[in-house]
């Protein structure tokens, strides 16, 4: 073995003694492992269940809206297969009864094409879910210095899916005594974060972080679910994070399908190719 050989290994042992002897002192700190309270959606065969989307939809419009944007979803998207409001009756999401009356629901931003003046409107269901804020300023103004994220694509943007979005909303807990928090700081055992600098020298760091929201589920029945479920607050955020979770991949269940028609596809295409050359090799010494 040569010197530089025996200084590479050496240099590689110090670093991974290193990391051990600093393993006990990361321990403390971070966040709790997520809640799975079981999805119907996950692992290759789930698909979403309607009645959930739909409750999920009414805890976000009637809930989670007055904040969080939702700028990539457009209300005919609520009536594609597969989604909330599916109808295979339909001609077309579009003209979904279902869509047309939520989206009638809503009122959008417009410009009179007479006047030119801003004016508002009955939304349609080509048009975007609506903002609560006009820009980020606003929005930030509006809560603190933090401007609420979109959640188009919250289930996609962040580890853990639908589970980290239900961990989050049913993670807030009271904060322990010793910890030093401002007025627009909330504890929540499942935020990402390092409570160190927050605690007394040498006492227990309890896991997550701060969160600008306050608990936005804190109660029951804060929506009246129209199938008759109770609103508790766990169910109100196991709906919600469903919902969440189909509209950052409204095709997900139909990509599933077309990845299974491929397979199938590719184990005939196999067997065939197996059996061809069977068939024109047979007999033949090679």
């Amino acid at each position: 073995m040569t010197l530089s050989i025996r200084k590479s290994l050496a240099l590689v042992a110090a670093v991974a003694g290193l990391t051990v002897a600093a393993a006990p002192a990361l321990a403390e700190g971070g966040a709790h492992e997520l809640k799975k309270p079981g999805f119907s959606f996950e692992g290759p065969f789930g698909t979403f269940d309607q009645g959930q989307l739909q409750r999920g939809y009414k805890v976000y419009r009637e809930v989670c809206a007055a904040c969080h944007s939702m700028n990539l979803l457009h209300f005919r998207d609520l009536g594609i297969p597969g989604g909330p409001f599916y109808d295979e009756h339909a001609e077309n999401p579009a003209a979904n009864r279902f869509v047309k009356a939520i989206a009638a629901e809503a009122q959008v931003a417009a410009i009179d094409t007479e006047t030119g003046e801003s004016m508002m409107r009955p939304g349609i269901a080509a048009d975007k879910f609506p903002a609560p804020y006009p820009n980020a300023t606003a929005g930030a103004a509006a809560n603190g210095g933090a401007n609420p994220p979109d959640l188009s694509v919250m289930a996609k943007a962040r580890h853990g899916g639908a589970n980290y979005i239900y961990s989050l909303l049913t993670g807030y807990d009271a904060p322990p005594a010793e910890l030093k928090m401002t007025p627009t700081q909330h504890y929540n055992a499942y935020m990402a974060g390092d409570l160190t600098p927050f605690m007394p020298e040498g006492a227990h760091v309890p896991p997550g972080g701060f969160i600008a929201m306050p608990n936005p589920l804190a109660s029951d029945g804060l929506v009246t679910y129209d199938d008759g479920t109770v609103a508790s607050k766990d169910q109100m955020a196991k709906d919600v994070s469903a919902f969440i979770a189909w509209a950052s991949e409204p095709h997900a269940v139909e990509r599933k399908q077309a990845g299974f028609g491929v397979l199938a596809f590719l184990l005939l295409f196999a067997g065939i190719t197996y059996a061809s050359y069977r068939r024109i090799w047979k007999g033949i010494a090679h």
